[in-house]
């Protein structure tokens, strides 16, 4: 058996050897040490007692103490005792005040080393654990590489040198197997303090691998001459990414590419063949997409800024280009450039425009009672809806070929008389269908919104308030779909309602606005903060 005194000389090259091997710091090893002992002498004189060990920074000498504090009631007695009894043994005691005893160097046995052995080891453990978070929490956003340690169900967990990362299976492409030993390249997406130590979760399907990829392969990007504005990736299959210059004598896609392809091929043999298409980006949204959808041919585009969606026309010969396999080329357009598109062929574009110039001819037939050469003459010209003809300037109708001031004004009157009616009408069908006259009142919804509503037992401002936005707007069954309003438009509908029905107050809908944005700006610095960190350690 060892006693204390015999490991005083030993002890600080130990831990200092255990510090050196673990990369953790020395005092760290010196605390565990001191658990350890002052477990063993607990178990020795009593689990109930305050032992303390210390051990000496300087001279490694260890001390065993028992600790008594002074207190005005006694609740545990094997570690309090009276001010009374304090002052008996030291005459300036206070309330408070710890009585230290020393004790005799303990004797470890076969059990008592054992378990310091143990407590040793779990505290280095936790250091270590602590050390690696600490490490790697800021290098998220960096590429990494390692070797394969085990695989276990699918998960491959990769020796990262001085930590283990985790590839969880659905984070490596579809075809890829990893054995042990095996050398593998990953993005590190995340880093989390969990319980069983910090996890470092590794990708190699995120977008940004791609990116981080091409930063390495390409000079350009690395200083800063070319940037990466947007990746879309179909991991395993196929991949675009969009790419800008900020020196005009500069190719990106060139650049990208490489001398017959050597650069963008290092990526695709990384990625086990992944096709990638290398996109010039533009600030133009149309043109983006343009570019996006290569290598179809687009003959025509139509943008909703307000739906955030754009309509492109392409010859019928090059729907399934544009489309792609599965919708695999369209897709990838659509995440890399932001917009959702929706692709048709000339010959639907043609034959919708040509629905579209009947539906609103004949609506103006109806309800203006006019022949249909006039009908299709305000259609013509851009008139989509009788509000617009009741209300634009009466020149910008009398300025129609054939139209003269007496004619747009006769129109004029009589799209005002049909919609003062229409109001009429539905006012009435409104109130027939119980439809509160509270609700009318909510902005943002029409007559036409309200008779809907009514028709589908939507009735007060409680009724309203209970809907969720996709109820609204959902394009197959939503209430309000045929009303083409947004998502954002029906929410901010619903929290006036919801605030009009008593459930909450203005000013609580206003902090929970604020708390939400403060939330989404919090996030935002985080990622860029993420973003520059990772910038600099690639500096």
């Amino acid at each position: 058996m060892e006693t204390v005194a015999q490991l005083t000389m030993e002890i600080l090259q130990v831990a200092d050897t255990v510090a050196r091997d673990k990369g953790i710091d020395r005092e760290q090893v010196l605390e565990a040490m001191e658990q350890a002992i002052q477990k063993a002498g607990r178990t020795k004189y009593g689990l109930e007692h305050d032992i303390r060990a210390t051990i000496d920074r300087g001279t490694g000498e260890i001390q065993l103490a028992r600790y008594l504090e002074v207190t005005e009631t006694i609740e545990n007695e094997a570690t309090q005792l009276t001010l009374e009894l304090a002052r008996q043994r030291k005459p300036d005691a206070e309330l408070g005040e710890f009585l230290v005893d020393p004790l005799p160097p303990i004797e470890f046995g076969r059990i008592a080393a054992q378990t310091a052995k143990q407590v040793i080891v779990q505290r280095v453990r936790e250091a270590e654990r602590e050390r690696h978070y600490e490490e790697y929490k800021d290098r998220v956003g960096e590429i990494v590489n390692g070797l394969v340690k085990r695989v276990e169900y699918g998960n491959v967990t990769v020796d990262l040198g001085r930590a283990e990362g985790v590839l969880r299976r659905d984070e490596f492409l579809p075809r890829e197997h990893f054995r042990r030993n095996e050398r593998v390249r990953a993005y590190i997406y995340d880093v989390r303090s969990e319980v069983r130590g910090p996890q470092i979760y590794l990708s190699r399907i995120h977008p940004q691998f791609m990116a981080k990829l091409f930063a390495q392969e390409v000079p350009e990007i690395y200083d800063s001459i070319i940037e990466i504005d947007a990746v879309a990736r179909d991991a395993g299959s196929r991949a675009k990414i969009a790419v800008h210059s900020n020196d005009s004598s500069v190719d990106p896609v060139g650049a990208c590419v490489g001398m017959r392809g050597s650069r963008v091929q290092a990526v695709v043999s990384e990625l086990q063949g992944e096709k990638i298409d290398i996109i010039p980006w533009s600030p133009d949204p149309a043109t983006f997409v343009v570019n996006a959808l290569a290598p179809a041919e687009v003959t025509k585009i139509v943008l909703d800024e307000d739906q955030n969606k754009i309509e492109v026309v392409v010859p019928d010969d090059q729907l399934s280009l544009a489309i792609g396999r599965r919708g695999q080329n369209v897709r990838l357009a659509s995440m890399l450039t932001g917009w959702d598109i929706d692709i048709l062929t000339e010959e639907e574009e043609s034959e919708r425009r040509q629905k579209e110039f009947h539906t609103r001819s004949q609506r103006f037939i109806e309800a203006l009672d006019i022949d249909d050469v006039i009908a299709h003459l305000l259609v013509t010209e851009g008139f989509s809806s009788v509000e617009e003809v009741a209300y634009v300037p009466v020149e910008d109708v009398a300025e129609i070929e054939g139209f003269d001031e007496e004619l747009a004004g006769q129109l004029q009157s009589r799209a005002r008389n049909f919609l003062e009616a229409e109001t009429v009408r539905l006012t009435e069908q409104r109130r027939e269908l119980g439809v509160t006259d509270a609700l009318a009142e909510l902005p943002g919804l029409t007559l036409q919104m309200l008779v809907k509503l009514g028709e589908s037992e939507i009735k007060t401002m409680d009724d309203f308030a209970d809907l969720a936005s996709d109820e609204l707007t959902d394009a197959e069954e939503g209430i309000l779909a045929s009303f083409e309003i947004r998502e954002s438009e029906a929410n901010e509908m619903i929290m006036k309602a919801r605030v009009a029905a008593g459930w909450f107050t203005e000013e609580e809908l206003l902090a929970a606005e604020q708390e939400k944005l403060e939330a989404a700006e919090a996030a935002a610095a985080q990622a860029e903060g993420a973003a520059e960190t990772a910038a600099l350690s690639e500096a």
